[in-house]
């Protein structure tokens, strides 16, 4: 049976665990080749362990801060040696950062959020446009938040540099607009993830979706013919990628 990536080559971002897992795991089981990239060496060879099992084929395991650009530089160069191109981008890592008033918060702690969720997107762009531009098809996937619309209190942080990120993601979107390369921004909603229990710590976590959920959305929105221009979110809604899945 084909595949719908089979040859595909797909980085992802935050793999190690939650929707950046679920993503890559997803994008091998649609035929893709992951690189996986995480802090936590040990999360990605749980990831690469369940990648095999499921289609006998390796990942290519990545363990760096996203905040060091330097590195996100020399990924860039590798995976042009390597490969030659990327055909899919999805950049879901992040990190919430304290809940607090903005007023007090620690300049480390705004400089270590703003790195992470917002200037790491802008190295990474700068990194790969090549790449996905070699691409037939490349189609860059960005995980935002529904705090960048609605504001509030003491998620200053995370939904401040998640704005950012938005801007420019639609700002690129823009400007690659008469290429094949297409980005779009996801906004998966309150999952089960470890990010969700530290910023709702009283939340019964079974009442929410599982990150293996948006795993099909993520498979087809990479594979997408015309994504357009990311004029607006992507919404995932449980109940809508439930009957799409029971059809299928």
């Amino acid at each position: 049976m084909s595949l719908p990536l089979s040859d595909k080559i797909a980085l992802v971002t935050g793999a190690s665990r939650g929707i950046g897992r679920a993503s890559a795991l997803a994008l091998a089981k649609a035929g893709a080749h992951v690189v996986a990239v995480a802090r936590t060496e040990g999360g990605l060879t749980e990831l690469d362990d369940e990648i095999r099992a499921a289609t006998g084929k390796p990942a290519t395991l990545v363990p760096l801060d996203i905040a060091d650009g330097d590195a996100l530089d020399g990924l860039g160069l590798a995976l042009h040696q390597r490969f030659g191109r990327l055909d899919v981008l999805v950049h879901a890592a992040a990190i919430l950062g304290p809940m607090t008033p903005v007023s007090h918060l620690e300049p480390k702690h705004w400089d270590r959020v703003v790195a992470v969720n917002l200037t790491a997107t802008y190295r990474l762009i700068r990194t790969t446009e090549p790449l996905l531009r070699a691409s037939e098809a490349g189609r860059a996937i960005f995980l935002t938040t529904g705090r960048v619309a609605q504001p509030k209190a003491f998620w200053g942080p995370y939904g401040i540099t998640k704005a950012g990120m938005e801007h420019m993601v639609r700002t690129w979107a823009d400007e690659l607009e008469q290429t094949k390369v297409r980005a779009v921004l996801l906004s998966p909603g309150p999952m089960r993830t470890r990010m969700r229990a530290e910023a709702m710590p009283g939340e019964d976590p079974q009442t929410l979706p599982d990150p293996s959920e948006i795993g099909p959305l993520v498979v087809d929105l990479a594979g997408k013919a015309d994504l357009g221009l990311p004029h607006a979110s992507v919404v995932f809604d449980r109940s809508k990628a439930a009957a799409t899945h029971a059809s299928a």
